[in-house]
């Protein structure tokens, strides 16, 4: 029996193709190009081809092949590897900093990967249909994190909040800060890291086997990178609490950067080998957290979100005579002088 649904505002404006891949993705290309030149598949009553742009409040005629098929398939890729249990289902939501209509921000636990990959069963992507609650469709990533690395990252709970929260991110209207725990000192208290990042061949594109190395802006595949950062207090001449900001955003560049000033982060043995060792009862894991964002709303205003020192570092922190809540502003505003 043919079934009708009204599209949503968070579907405004999008082809019919990718509403039925949003929906039904276990309706095939063809099968869906099959129905609509039939004329089963209909958009207010009338014939419609797979570009045709949706609005919302729209109704879509579906027929019974369409409800079938999304009713009968088994879910496949990583929901079928590692269906998710009561527990996993609420541990998402147990990380919550922050949630309204369009977004959520988690604090993200080290050892957690955000995307899929080579031999990875759970991950941040494939859990995202526990904080899915009255809306329509599942949330989306709207960015990254390594999968040792903890703090925040945004959830956008629409498609239009995941595109102007991306838009936000590839203009550069974002304020990213991470804080780090560095084995040694870096010479300058504050400074710039500018250097160009390209993988390293020999290593895997996925998951932990990916490394990225420093190379020349004119060799193949490398991209600039910059990242500001600033020293927030030391342990003699062994550690530094570092606070990092890139202001472009490649693979590994935190890690990468600060191992090239001769200060690697500690437990990051893949760009600091032995010299990212910790001491005593320092742990031997990574110490790189995304502590805080501040990033321009896709409605207009700023949304920032801080998260706190995950238990190992929180541990280190007090170890070294730091504060874990600190919240000053390691990167003000520039002023900027006025000409007379």
């Amino acid at each position: 029996m043919a079934e009708l649904r009204t599209i949503d505002v968070d579907d405004d404006g999008i082809r019919i193709d990718r509403w039925f891949k949003r929906h039904y993705p276990h309706v095939t290309h063809v099968l869906l190009e099959k129905l609509l030149r039939k004329g089963e598949i209909r958009l207010d009553g009338k014939r419609a081809k797979a570009a045709d742009r949706i609005v919302a409040g729209q109704s879509m005629k579906l027929p019974p092949q369409v409800v079938h098929a999304k009713a009968s398939e088994k879910p496949k890729g990583a929901e079928a590897q590692h269906p998710l249990t009561t527990k996993d289902m609420g541990s998402l939501a147990d990380r919550i900093l922050y949630m309204d209509k369009q977004v959520i921000v988690i604090d993200k636990p080290p050892g957690l990967a955000t995307q899929g990959g080579s031999g990875l069963t759970k991950h941040v992507d494939g859990m995202l249909d526990s904080l899915q609650y009255e809306k329509p469709s599942r949330p989306k990533l709207v960015h990254r994190l390594d999968r040792d690395t903890s703090g925040v990252l945004l959830i956008a709970r629409t498609a239009q909040a995941a595109s102007g929260l991306s838009q936000s991110l590839a203009l550069r209207d974002t304020s990213k800060v991470y804080w780090a725990l560095t084995r040694g000192v870096p010479k300058q208290k504050n400074g710039v890291v500018k250097g160009a990042l390209a993988k390293e061949g020999g290593h895997g594109p996925h998951g932990r086997d990916e490394r990225m190395a420093m190379a020349d802006e004119g060799e193949e595949g490398a991209k600039f990178a910059l990242t500001e950062y600033a020293v927030m207090g030391t342990a003699g001449g062994e550690f530094a609490w570092v606070a990092a900001r890139p202001i472009t955003g490649r693979t590994h560049q935190i890690r990468v950067h600060m191992a090239s000033l001769g200060t690697p982060i500690v437990g990051d043995f893949k760009y600091g080998g032995t010299n990212a060792r910790a001491k005593g009862e320092i742990a031997d894991k990574l110490h790189l957290h995304a502590r805080s964002i501040d990033i321009g709303r896709p409605d207009g205003g700023r949304l920032q979100a801080t998260a706190p020192l995950p238990p190992h570092m929180t541990k280190s922190w007090k170890l070294l005579g730091f504060d874990p809540d600190d919240r000053s502003d390691p990167f003000p505003p520039k002023k900027i002088k006025k000409k007379r």
